[in-house]
């Protein structure tokens, strides 16, 4: 799994709330957050006690590290953004940065490609002539 969309769909209801709510995670960002009392009230509870034991699980703390994860993909978009501008200006530690990364990402994009070409090859293999 490689967003923490797709994993939370394998998670109870109650939990799922929990933790969407949690990361502020609730794709309606115009609607304010709602406080705790909101949120015990939205699942029927009136503690957060069992969720602050959920969050001791391995479950949980899988969810997290795929949270964080989508986090950095996006902090290194930002990261990569602000390089290449001061490489352009001609940073020479920047430049040097840019084009190590440069040569990490074509690796990775080169698995990246692999990948979706077995699957397209496994999605082809399930195919009734």
């Amino acid at each position: 799994m490689n967003n923490i969309y797709e994993a939370l769909k394998n998670i109870p209801s109650k939990k799922k709330l929990y933790f969407l709510w949690k990361h502020n995670l609730s794709f309606d960002q115009t609607k304010a957050p709602k406080s705790e009392a909101e949120f015990l009230q939205t699942v029927g509870l009136s503690t957060l006690n069992t969720y602050i034991r959920w969050e001791r699980s391995e479950e949980y703390r899988n969810l997290v590290a795929i949270l964080l994860n989508t986090r950095f993909d996006g902090d290194l978009e930002l990261i990569y953004d602000s390089l290449a501008v001061k490489a352009k200006e001609g940073d020479e530690k920047s430049i040097k940065l840019l084009l190590q990364i440069g040569k990490d990402i074509k690796i990775y994009a080169k698995d990246a490609a692999m990948q979706f070409n077995k699957d397209e090859e496994s999605e082809d293999d399930d195919l009734e002539l």
